[in-house]
């Protein structure tokens, strides 16, 4: 099991952790947005319209409505991304990685344009009955690529547990034993047949849910974060200023945050963004291939809204919590992570402008000398007697270190480390250093007008928005498996999806989560290259989607 998630951990070194992966994502919404006159500026106006139902025709085929279809698509994107993503992105690549989440999201808006139109163009209609769409539609009957839509289908299912069942309900479940004291089996117990509920009703029962809660979900976050933000108003300047400055140079050392490099901004920017957002992995063209609708390009149009409200709004307020509350760089009480701990040898204090160099220089993989201890930790009742290491957590340098057993039984005893790493995975590692993820956010959340009671907002928020994503990404992995097997494997398929669910609410997930991740991108990258190849269609379908609706308008007239 250890060698196949080290396998994991290299295909996704290759793929979304390469340095080229975030260039061909900005590249192709680059590329589409010039090559179509910023559609999401000129269009953007008219989507509204259209989402509105201002063009709606009644007699179109298909089983939602515009409104339904952009709610059903934003419940799958407006998840965890939006609370731990932006929290994580800010973490590791400092406020600079906002900005390039800004930009992802700018070009990813055409990038939906473009995905979600050629979707909803090859779309056909099921043996119950439904719509079927998505990237594998085009890229069967359209490119006559049958092996690269079958691994896009492929990728699909399982991004939909690693995506959007077993870390949403994961996440659920730690928060709400951590705000509320409930256990996490009998959480994911409860959501799990509320999710049965939902799911086994098929894209109408779906779209009718979403439509609700997304609107009250966005309003809730929307108002705990303003309450953060009008609080801290004063913050609000730099925070944008530390945004830009180090958009194109990095993020310099702040606070307990020992600096990051443009190559870890930009990167982890970037990556945060699709995670958040999905524009270009091909996803919610799934969504929107059931909206009722005759032009496909005036649902490709409703689908410019997703990434401006997912991260320029959304993820937004988000980051300026996160910044001008001065969260993002404190130190605070906290459990080490094993994945974001590393032991060095020697002493190093942020204190000294040579040690914030060195330690610049290795969490950028740049030229450093910094050495991994290896070696013996004598431990009396939880403290380390022997001082000739640092312990490095979440980018920074961990203070008042501890070590147990449980969460309230220190140990006594000797630690072997191996390479920076704790030999003993039973030893618990406890002291103050940078948070990241919910955990930030949630920090965050308590520094504004509703002091402590911000953090039930995040949870709350947490809940509605992970759950919500369950739901969506189950649709997206039942068109796929109707693409793959049929309509007979959709029902067993959302049996396993909601045992899935449950399971990963008391479960380690970390290898799924690992597997998730190379799904992505084996989604994203056949999606890129196919709406790349039908460029020129694409222009030519808006070209006459524009004709046309400026006929019928005339005709209207008459």
């Amino acid at each position: 099991m250890q060698e196949f998630g080290n396998l994991l951990d290299s295909l996704d070194g290759m793929l979304g952790g390469a340095a080229w992966f975030p260039y061909v994502l900005l590249g192709v919404g680059l590329f589409f947005t010039i090559y179509l006159k910023f559609p999401q500026v000129r269009y953007f106006r008219h989507a509204l319209q259209i989402v509105s139902g201002k063009h709606e025709k009644k007699s179109a085929e298909g089983d939602t409505t515009h409104f339904q279809a952009l709610a059903t698509a934003l419940s799958g994107t407006v998840g965890t991304g939006n609370i731990g993503g932006v929290a994580l992105a800010i973490s590791i690549g400092g406020p600079a990685a906002l900005f390039w989440m800004w930009m992802t999201a700018f070009f990813g808006m055409t990038t939906k344009f473009v995905e979600v139109t050629l979707s909803h163009k090859y779309r056909e209609k099921t043996e119950d009955g439904t719509m079927a769409g998505g990237p594998m539609y085009y890229m069967d009957k359209r490119l006559n690529m049958k092996w690269l839509a079958v691994l896009f289908a492929i990728a699909t299912v399982i991004s939909s547990f690693g995506t959007g069942s077993l870390p949403q309900i994961n996440n659920i479940a730690q928060g709400m034993e951590a705000t509320f004291g409930f256990a996490p089996i009998a959480t994911g117990a409860v959501l799990s047949v509320l999710l049965a509920l939902v799911i086994l009703g098929g894209i109408k029962r779906i779209a009718a849910i979403t439509s609700r809660v997304v609107p009250l979900m966005a309003a809730v976050y929307i108002i705990g974060a303003l309450a953060v933000i009008f609080y801290n108003i004063e913050n609000i300047g730099p925070s944008f200023a530390a945004v830009f400055s180090n958009a194109f140079t990095g993020s310099s050392a702040a606070g307990g945050f020992l600096g990051a490099s443009f190559a870890y901004a930009f990167n982890r920017g970037v990556n945060r963004g699709l995670f958040s957002n999905e524009a270009g992995q091909g996803s919610a063209p799934i969504a929107h291939a059931s909206a009722k609708a005759d032009e496909p390009v005036s649902e490709g149009m409703v689908s410019i809204l997703e990434p401006f409200i997912d991260t320029i709004i959304i993820c937004t307020l988000t980051g300026l919590v996160i910044l001008s509350s001065g969260a993002w760089n404190e130190k605070f009480e906290t459990s080490f992570e094993r994945s974001s701990m590393t032991f060095l040898k020697g002493n190093y204090t942020e204190s000294d402008d040579a040690d914030r160099k060195v330690l610049f220089d290795y969490l950028n993989d740049e030229a450093n000398n910094v050495e991994l201890y290896n070696g013996q930790i004598n431990v009396i009742e939880g403290k380390a007697v022997n001082q000739d290491f640092t312990v490095l957590h979440s980018r920074s340098i961990g203070e008042d270190i501890r070590f147990g057993l449980t969460e309230r039984h220190v140990y006594t005893g000797t630690i072997d480390i191996v390479d920076g790493v704790i030999d003993d995975t039973a030893i618990l590692v406890k002291g103050k250093s940078l948070v990241h993820s919910a955990e930030l956010t949630t920090i965050a959340f308590t520094r504004g007008f509703f002091g402590e009671n911000g953090k039930y907002i995040v949870s709350i928020g947490l809940l509605l928005f992970a759950f919500s994503t369950a739901i969506a990404w189950s649709y997206y992995g039942d068109r796929a498996m109707t693409y793959l097997l049929g309509s007979r494997s959709v029902m067993p398929y959302r049996v396993f999806y909601v045992a899935g669910f449950f399971w990963a609410s008391f479960a380690d997930t970390t290898l799924v989560w690992k597997l998730a991740a190379v799904a992505i991108v084996v989604m994203t990258l056949p999606n890129l290259l196919g709406i790349m190849i039908l460029h020129k269609e694409m222009k030519q379908s808006v070209d006459d989607y524009w004709v046309k609706f400026k006929k019928d308008k005339d005709d209207e007239k008459e």
